[in-house]
């Protein structure tokens, strides 16, 4: 079994700075890759970064592309998600999520382990 806890969230103003984190526990050997999601009220959940552990590789959306970083940490099992450059428009709950299967990161449907989320909000 897999627990994915996220932190880091909070209310900023636009321009600022804020690094998310998700610790994972159990069998997290077997993952293949994380990812940050996000999702607004109303709206349907929207990829925003992910890593994959071999090949190393990351990806991010068009949206935070040079604004927003994932990394992880092996020793501490920890995936980051350095955020900068705030807009009103990255106000949203931000999920972790992790999978043991390869294919399309950027989908949703790949990933088989959530964690309950942390809220963001970009004051203008």
């Amino acid at each position: 079994q897999v627990q994915l806890v996220e932190s880091g969230g909070g209310l900023v103003q636009a321009g600022d700075s804020l690094r998310l984190s998700c610790a994972a526990s159990g069998r997290t050997s077997r993952f293949f890759a994380m990812a940050w999601f996000r999702q607004s009220p109303g709206e349907e959940r929207e990829f925003v970064a992910s890593v994959v552990w071999s090949p190393s590789n990351t990806d991010y959306a068009d949206s935070v592309k040079g604004r927003f970083t994932i990394s992880r940490d092996n020793a501490k099992n920890t995936v980051y998600l350095q955020m900068n450059s705030l807009k009103p428009e990255d106000t949203a709950l931000y999920y972790c999520a992790a999978t043991m299967a390869a294919g399309d990161y950027r989908n949703y449907h790949i990933y088989s382990d959530w964690g309950p989320g942390t809220q963001v909000t970009v004051s203008s």
